[in-house]
């Protein structure tokens, strides 16, 4: 869900730039715990692969455009505070390289994308913990279900921050059904790829899998 220049007013954009900067740093503190030999490199995966799903887009009105969003994904793999900078690194890439979501729109599209997708995302896996972590059809469920519901709610994101400070001239009811539609739709097939993609790290290496490792040392505790 790219947003373009102008779609949202200068004090809402700014607004909102405030909200992502908060919402990063406090990431990038807390990611220190999570980051070490092994999940290193799998962020690095986790930001590749991402990156890659969302140049795949979907016009849903003029100036926003939907796509594949990889919080819950990036969240399942490498943990929420490392999944958050994962995405969030991703959006300012294309938005300085490919023009891809304006500018003054990046702290709005990391807001909803890397902040609010990723958390979403990893709360939903967080809730179903118990049966991802006890069959391989259970995790694929979880995946799939955190896929969907994070890219629905990340929409959500974008019709508060329009309900603000909208600029481009839509009606929101007009602005909600197209969003939520499209974006239900696509929910579908990022809880497909989510699911895939989990399955089959999680197939090779488990103990890569933030979600389970999270699981493994929870019951080491008991």
């Amino acid at each position: 869900m790219h947003m373009s220049d102008g779609l949202l007013d200068a004090r809402t954009a700014v607004l909102f730039a405030v909200v992502a900067i908060a919402g990063l740093a406090v990431a990038l503190v807390r990611a220190r715990a999570d980051l070490d030999d092994r999940t290193a490199p799998m962020a690095g995966l986790v930001a590749a692969f991402v990156f890659a799903a969302q140049m795949i887009n979907f016009p849903v009105l003029p100036g926003v455009s939907g796509h594949l969003l990889g919080g819950a994904l990036a969240a399942i793999l490498a943990g929420p505070w490392v999944g958050a900078l994962c995405v969030a690194i991703v959006l300012v890439v294309q938005s300085l390289l490919f023009a891809d979501g304006g500018l003054t729109m990046l702290g709005a599209n990391i807001t909803n994308m890397a902040l609010i997708g990723t958390a979403v995302g990893y709360l939903v896996a967080l809730a179903l913990r118990k049966p991802a972590t006890r069959s391989r059809a259970g995790l694929l469920a979880t995946a799939f279900i955190a896929g969907w519901v994070n890219t629905v709610l990340a929409s959500c994101g974008f019709l508060l921050e329009y309900a603000i400070g909208g600029a481009a001239g839509f009606g929101l009811a007009t602005v909600s059904v197209a969003m939520i539609g499209v974006h239900c739709l696509i929910g579908l097939g990022e809880g497909l790829i989510t699911a895939a993609t989990v399955g089959a790290v999680a197939s090779a290496r488990p103990d890569l899998v933030h979600l389970l490792r999270g699981a493994r040392r929870e019951e080491v505790a008991r």
